[in-house]
């Protein structure tokens, strides 16, 4: 759930990036400030700090495992697999609290959740990392958090002040212009699936958020993941026996980690930070996470650092910065 995989206005919604979010992965959450974001406990507020760290560093893990998962399943098989080992742990989690199944009303929001969150941006950015390198996808779905806030602007009536737009605007130039750069002027398939990822993760998030502020935030991304179990095990068993299956160390831990990992245990810190810090502070330590993807790029899998990735990271995390401090 990166993949992949930010915050939107701290009044309205706020998402964290896909596991894959990201990516990776990622489901949205509302919360208000705890007494540790507030002058409370400053023990509580070091621990929920440290929490919400921990989620972002496994967030920006996300893109690395899939390239190292990649190794050894095909893209749609990766998805797939991933997609039943995290709804088994989620499954599990709800089972173990006796968490009672969510009102009819919110299956639909639920179903839109899952086609972007589980099923749509893992899928999209897998295929993407077949002919792009991670470093480059980072820089693409650092725009996330920009492209929630717009989906999120839409859904809810709000309008964003002016600053909010120009921000918005300039960090797609940034990425836009980022990419036509390093294809040669021309979008390749892979900056199409990253742009249609960054799509329906938007309105997966969106939505999310909406139910977030109904249900605690980690049980909206446990019961899309459970519901798409059925659906991800029959895709699991007909991708698995079409594409070749080659098991290495890089390849069963890079499954595990976008499962696990980036799914769900990142997640579960992400919402359990968030709520003690509150919205503003945990978006800002998730600023970081492009250049951490960045970072793991190039000493985990030996990538060659593009020049203009670094810059293009930055400015795109300087457009996000000003549009979470700009006011509607």
């Amino acid at each position: 759930m990166t993949a992949q995989n930010s915050a939107t206005t701290p009044n309205t919604i706020a998402v964290a990036t896909p596991a894959g979010t990201t990516p990776a992965g990622t489901a949205p959450v509302s919360a208000a400030p705890a007494t540790g974001a507030r002058g409370g406990s400053a023990p509580a507020a070091r621990s929920g700090t440290l929490l919400a760290a921990l989620g972002v560093v496994s967030f920006s893990l996300t893109f690395p495992s899939t390239a190292w998962g990649l190794e050894s399943f095909g893209p749609w098989s990766l998805v797939a697999v991933r997609s039943v080992l995290a709804a088994l742990v989620a499954g599990a989690f709800l089972l173990a609290g006796r968490v009672p199944l969510p009102d009819r009303r919110h299956w639909a929001g639920l179903a839109v959740v899952a086609g972007g969150v589980v099923v749509g941006f893992p899928l999209l950015t897998t295929l993407a990392l077949q002919t792009s390198t991670t470093s480059h996808a980072a820089v693409v779905v650092g725009l996330l958090p920009l492209t929630t806030a717009t989906f999120a602007a839409i859904r809810t009536g709000r309008r964003p002040s002016r600053t909010f737009w120009i921000a918005a605007v300039s960090g797609a130039v940034v990425v836009l212009a980022f990419t036509l750069q390093q294809s040669g002027g021309a979008l390749s398939t892979g900056d199409l699936y990253l742009f249609g990822a960054l799509l329906v993760c938007a309105a997966g998030y969106t939505e999310g958020g909406r139910l977030a502020r109904l249900m605690p935030g980690w049980q909206v991304i446990g019961w899309a993941l459970v519901f798409c179990l059925p659906l991800m095990t029959a895709g699991a068993a007909v991708a698995l026996s079409y594409e070749p299956v080659r098991l290495t160390a890089h390849g069963v831990a890079g499954l595990v980690w976008v499962a696990v990992g980036s799914t769900f245990f990142g997640l579960y810190v992400w919402y359990r930070g968030m709520a003690v810090i509150g919205i503003p502070r945990a978006s800002q330590l998730q600023l970081a996470q492009p250049l951490l993807t960045l970072f793991w790029s190039v000493t985990v899998l030996g990538e060659d650092l593009a020049p203009a990735a670094p810059a293009a990271a930055v400015a795109v995390l300087v457009c996000i910065a000003v549009t979470q401090r700009a006011k509607s």
